[in-house]
């Protein structure tokens, strides 16, 4: 039986981060160094309601960018100025972990996000409690992408949670893995 190879990132995390995160802020335990847990790509779709073929298109778009399964979104609330009924399926999502999760943080920060036009790094804003979620105007931006195939361009929300108790250990994180936060 062959042994599966770790993730480069996750490689570069346990040997470089780690350390660098323990030395910054001392952690009495190494349970306490912050990690990524899980990195959710979301795709809304409030123009699905009239077009149902979107609706796949997006989603098979999704799949191509995660290498998994994505699961369709419902519309919590009836909303009559949208034409919206509660249980409508009005976007996609895709929840990625562990290997899965490595690999495409690795892609994302060293193929993906170069490949924005004008890109001068992200913003540095995170949630309030170390997470970091980033708004895409573009798929064409994914390799994964066939630009022959694609019937518009879909922005999305790419969620990384992270176990970072606070914004500084977060940045701090992301900032060690890569993550080409924007100098004001």
């Amino acid at each position: 039986m062959s042994e599966k190879t770790k993730p480069r990132l996750r490689d570069s995390y346990e040997n470089e981060a780690r350390p660098a995160l323990l030395e910054k802020f001392g952690y009495g335990s190494a349970m306490q160094i912050p990690k990524p847990v899980k990195v959710v790509l979301n795709v809304g779709l409030g123009r699905a309601i009239q077009n149902p073929k979107m609706l796949e298109s997006a989603i098979e778009e999704l799949e191509a960018i995660s290498g998994q399964k994505a699961v369709p979104t419902k519309a919590r609330k009836s909303i009559s100025n949208f034409k919206l009924r509660e249980g409508m399926t009005i976007g996609a999502r895709v929840t990625l972990r562990h290997d899965r999760m490595w690999e495409f943080l690795d892609r994302f920060i060293n193929v993906t996000l170069p490949r924005i036009r004008d890109f001068r790094g992200v913003p540095v804003r995170l949630s309030g409690h170390g997470d970091y979620t980033l708004g895409l105007k573009d798929q064409l931006i994914f390799p994964e992408i066939d630009y022959d195939k694609v019937d518009e361009p879909r922005g999305m929300n790419v969620t990384i949670v992270t176990t970072a108790k606070t914004d500084e250990e977060g940045r701090e994180l992301l900032s060690q893995l890569g993550m080409p936060f924007r100098h004001s």
